[in-house]
């Protein structure tokens, strides 16, 4: 690393390793400026695609697989800001300029404050336009259903995951699998079209009518609205249930809130679709579906919390972690290293190596438990399940 020139050094120099380097850079991104869309299209990859790419059982399995997880992830941590933008542009074109620029504060922050009475329906009319993408997450179940039916020719899950040798396939049952994708793509199209009549009105009227002011308040900020004298529920509430969008240095991002409405209704997606494929599909669903559906929505947040309480109880990377178990942006750690003195290079890789173990570890740790541990684990057991149900069936049958 060079020292004749502080402001040079970044933490992508070439001298500090391949390894920090790489960790470094996926810090960066984790704390980057598109909210919480690319570390997540990051983790989701890492913990849903990869393995079930490596855990593959069949060509038809590898391919819904690779549909579902590259559709779902770029759908969920990419489009609702864009389609915020777009809803943001035919909603708002009616407010005060001087509202105009509050558009993307939080709810939580505009309900502190007087004057907001035609902001929040807006708001809660851009919520509910990018709302397409629970719903259309809820369809890509039922689509890739009908994409494994039409490419691979097979519904059966038995014989997707290739547990069945004998590959027979029911054609009254392939046809029931088709009615039921084709009517939960259309259930969630009528849906659509309420929450857009719905956004409709609360963008024209909502100003004028307390009941839609109620509406837009229970959108964007639900636990301010159920739990006014509970704080702890209320901002518990504002966090995981909220519809609205995270403030991006005044850019929509998407919000945990949002991500979590696409883990829920794309979950009762997920349930639907495969029990339309029979029994084992549906108890893998279950098997795997609640603990990888929990990582998405908290991340590796409570992983890494964890894990800096163990650093600190154990006296480890003090120079970045607090008593309140904060650590300093990457950005940061240059004017900490200047700080701290001597060997400017020796400090601040010192302490790029802490905020890469502060952050990495759970990281990693998320993505070989939460990924490869429940792929592997959760078609072992559908296997011993089918093989199971067999060996008890034919010995029925003997009998």
């Amino acid at each position: 690393m060079k020292t004749n020139n502080v402001n040079s050094v970044s933490f992508t120099n070439s001298n500090i390793g391949l390894g920090l380097k790489a960790m470094s850079k996926i810090v960066a991104v984790q704390e980057g400026g598109a909210g919480l869309s690319n570390i997540r299209f990051i983790q989701d990859t890492a913990t849903g695609l990869v393995p079930k790419a490596v855990f593959a059982r069949s060509k038809a399995d590898l391919g819904e697989n690779s549909f579902l997880e590259l559709s779902e992830s770029a759908l969920v941590y990419y489009c609702p800001a864009l389609l915020g933008k777009v809803f943001k542009n035919i909603y708002s074109k009616r407010l005060p300029a001087d509202l105009q620029k509050q558009i993307s504060t939080p709810a939580v922050e505009l309900l502190k404050q007087k004057g907001n009475k035609a902001l929040l329906p807006v708001k809660a009319a851009i919520a509910l336009g990018a709302f397409a993408i629970p719903l259309i997450e809820f369809t890509l179940n039922y689509i890739k259903n009908l994409m494994t039916l039409k490419v691979f020719k097979q519904g059966n899950f038995e014989n997707i995951a290739n547990l069945n040798k004998d590959k027979k396939e029911d054609t009254e049952f392939n046809k029931k699998i088709e009615i039921s994708a084709k009517k939960n793509i259309l259930t969630a199209a009528g849906i659509y079209a309420g929450c857009l009549a719905l956004g409709g009105m609360l963008a024209v009227r909502g100003n004028k009518s307390k009941a839609l002011q109620d509406i837009s308040e229970l959108i964007l900020a639900p636990g301010t609205k159920l739990f006014r004298n509970n704080k702890k529920k209320a901002d518990f509430f504002n966090k995981y249930f909220s519809l609205d969008f995270a403030d991006n240095n005044g850019k929509f991002a998407l919000s945990r809130g949002q991500l979590t409405s696409c883990v829920l209704v794309g979950g009762a997606g997920y349930f639907g679709a495969s029990k339309d494929r029979g029994k084992q599909n549906f108890l893998e669903t279950l098997f795997r579906f609640p603990l990888v559906g929990f990582y998405i929505i908290c991340g590796n947040e409570l992983l890494e919390k964890g894990f800096r309480k163990l650093l600190y109880k154990n006296n480890k990377c003090r120079d970045l972690i607090n008593e309140q178990l904060e650590v300093p942006k990457l950005k940061d750690l240059k004017e900490i290293a200047i700080k701290k003195g001597g060997k400017f290079d020796e400090v601040y890789k010192k302490l790029l190596k802490q905020k890469c173990v502060i952050a990495g570890v759970p990281l990693l740790f998320g993505i070989g438990v939460m990924g490869f541990f429940i792929a592997g684990t959760s078609n072992f057991f559908t296997k011993y399940r089918y093989n199971t149900e067999n060996k008890i069936r034919n010995s029925s049958k003997t009998k």
